[in-house]
């Protein structure tokens, strides 16, 4: 039955917002009145141009983004951090309230903002981590973490985790065989979501590079790729992921490069690219799965989360890693020309799952 939603978004990078850009089209399509809650800026952007006037937006900031160029900054940055952002949690709880009760929604969806949940009605969050990975691997920290976390969830009716459940799934230890009970019926596993769908059979570009992720890396990346193409062989393109140049395109070498594609072109350049160069988020590892396509993942240096997700499936043969540190476009590229790609997994019924779950 058809209803009013408040849908929160997190906005660090565009995963979040294509993701749920899926599940949005989903209660659009069922009749329900959404209004989407998310901090200004690229995710943003990317949700109003897909979706136009069919919602409502109400920004509101999100936590702190500490990046830098150092992973060991970030680290500390974001510890010394981690009081503000369990008040800014607090702050977000107070102003979902507010809201239900002044425009009366029935039903909150939070894709990994935990302080978005509501008392008065029931509330889902969306995530595919339900333990944080730790540099090293510390069992007993992640074990805190994950108790941490699970309790800043309990307000949830559910955690909707979107991943298969059997062998590990595309997530691995992210979103599998949590170290804590959850509680009876609170994780379900609603299936991967990509909304990239194949558009040709013919691979007739050889590299197609996605750039994206937070600043300074955006741009610390960008100029890797940018510097590098003028020595590359082949048919070549390149998006900077940068909704604002929508429309820009110019020649660098003989590479075709885009400061932004909308969704369907780059569906149509995956498909067609022998090799995709991208970061490995989540919701870029669903979409590359989605099509069993061959990757060369470069993670954002110190997000474990990415680092981990490139090894991992760097170890199973499937694609292959490295690091921006270490980046040699030439080698690395015919290294992942070289992989199998990534094992198709089918991600139909997963935006019909979400809707049941909620129901």
């Amino acid at each position: 039955m058809a209803g009013r939603v408040l849908f929160a978004v997190h906005d660090w990078g565009l995963g979040h917002a294509t993701r749920s850009l899926l599940l949005i089209r989903a209660l659009l399509a069922r009749g329900d009145d959404v209004t989407i809650l998310m901090a200004a800026g690229a995710g943003m952007t990317l949700l109003r141009s897909e979706l136009g006037d069919a919602c409502e937006f109400y920004p509101s900031r999100d936590i702190p983004k500490p990046f830098s160029r150092y992973p060991a900054l970030f680290y500390l940055r974001m510890s010394l951090y981690m009081p503000w952002v369990l008040i800014h949690f607090r702050l977000e709880h107070l102003l979902t309230e507010r809201l239900v009760a002044e425009r009366r929604f029935d039903r909150v969806v939070s894709d990994s903002r935990f302080g978005i949940w509501s008392r008065a009605v029931p509330s889902y969050c969306l995530l595919h981590s339900l333990r944080q990975i730790i540099p090293g691997r510390p069992r007993w920290l992640e074990r805190e973490v994950e108790r941490g976390q699970r309790q800043l969830l309990a307000g949830f009716a559910k955690v909707l985790i979107p991943d298969v459940a059997e062998n590990g799934g595309l997530s691995g230890d992210l979103g599998h065989d949590p170290a804590l009970d959850w509680g009876p019926g609170r994780l379900e596993y609603i299936g991967p979501l990509a909304g990239l769908r194949s558009t040709s059979d013919v691979e007739d570009v050889d590299f197609f590079f996605s750039i994206s992720g937070i600043e300074p890396q955006l741009t610390l990346l960008s100029r890797l790729v940018l510097d590098a193409l003028p020595r590359l062989r082949g048919r070549i393109v390149v998006t900077l992921g940068r909704p604002d140049q929508a429309g820009t395109q110019s020649r660098v070498g003989g590479a075709t490069v885009h400061g932004y594609l909308d969704r369907r072109t780059q569906a149509e350049m995956v498909s067609r690219a022998r090799v995709t160069m991208t970061r490995s988020g989540y919701m870029t590892l669903m979409e590359l799965a989605a099509l069993g396509k061959r990757a060369l993942f470069v993670p954002t240096p110190g997000q474990s989360e990415q680092e981990y997700l490139a090894d991992l499936h760097c170890k199973r043969g499937n694609v292959w890693s490295t690091t921006q540190r270490s980046l040699d476009l030439a080698t690395d590229l015919a290294r992942a020309a070289a992989a199998p790609g990534l094992p198709r997994i089918a991600c139909e019924g997963s935006a019909e799952r979400f809707l049941a779950a909620i129901a």
